[in-house]
């Protein structure tokens, strides 16, 4: 009975199963082969329209002023720079000190 109990157990690696020098690693199947071809064909198709660009740089330049872009942006700018302060020089922080020129 001993005997049976000692073939027959199930040898177990020491510590955590999934690091280490005695570690278990899946195997790889042809589900994981076909993902792996997948995704490297997904990569290679989007490298391919990333090489080859939509416009060319005569149709790029100046596509967005025809549509009217630049204006917009110029509007929004302007309307960012109504919520700050206006700039203020040293001469209008110390106008207040300057009451007349005569000495007392």
């Amino acid at each position: 009975m001993r005997l049976g109990i000692l073939l027959l157990r199930k040898r177990s690696i020491p510590g955590n199963i999934y690091i280490g020098k005695n570690r278990v690693t899946p195997k790889v199947g042809p589900l994981a082969v076909e993902g792996a071809r997948k995704r490297l064909a997904q990569e290679e198709e989007n490298m391919f329209y990333l090489r080859q660009p939509y416009l060319t740089l005569e149709q790029s330049w100046g596509h967005a002023k025809e549509l009217g872009k630049d204006k917009t942006w110029l509007y929004n700018v302007r309307q960012k720079q109504k919520k700050f302060q206006p700039d203020v020089t040293i001469e209008e922080r110390f106008s207040v000190l300057k009451n007349n020129d005569r000495w007392d």
